[in-house]
This record gives structure tokens, C-alpha cells and sequence, in this order.
């Protein structure tokens, strides 16, 4: 393969997954989010900024999550 080629691909759909356990006293919780966004024109779109929000975007729910399970039983 060429060290000089250029892809001329254009991404349709970024995805991104977050996950994360905890462990609260002897039982484990996992969370999970995943969420695939579509491009339907790339034009002035920066595909860094994209991929950057996107997954600022499931981190955050995964981080909500958790933070309510630690809550639940905390205030026990």
C-alpha cells in the first residue's frame, strides 16, 4: 500500500460505547450506553469535534448512572 494515498471515504455514521462497574459492598453494577449518530452531509462537519461530543455525550450518561446507584446506597 501507497504511504501517499489519501482515503476518499466518507463516514456515514460514527458510534460510540461507554461502560463502566462499580462495586457496592458485595454486588457489582455494570452500566452501559451505546449510541450511533447518522451524517447525512459532511460538508463543514469537523469529524473530531463530532467523535468528541459524542462520546462526551455517553460518558456522561454512563457517569449519571453510576453516580445514582452510589447514591441508592449510600443513603442506607
Amino acid at each position: 500500500m501507497s504511504k501517499e494515498y489519501v482515503s476518499h471515504a466518507v463516514p456515514t455514521e460514527i458510534s460510540a460505547t461507554s461502560r463502566c462497574a462499580i462495586k457496592v459492598r458485595d454486588n457489582y453494577y455494570t452500566v452501559e450506553v451505546s449510541e450511533k449518530r447518522s451524517i447525512t452531509d459532511t460538508n463543514g462537519i469537523d469529524m473530531d469535534e463530532e467523535y468528541k461530543l459524542l462520546f462526551d455525550e455517553v460518558n456522561k450518561v454512563v457517569d449519571d448512572q453510576c453516580q445514582d446507584i452510589i447514591n441508592t446506597f449510600t443513603k442506607r
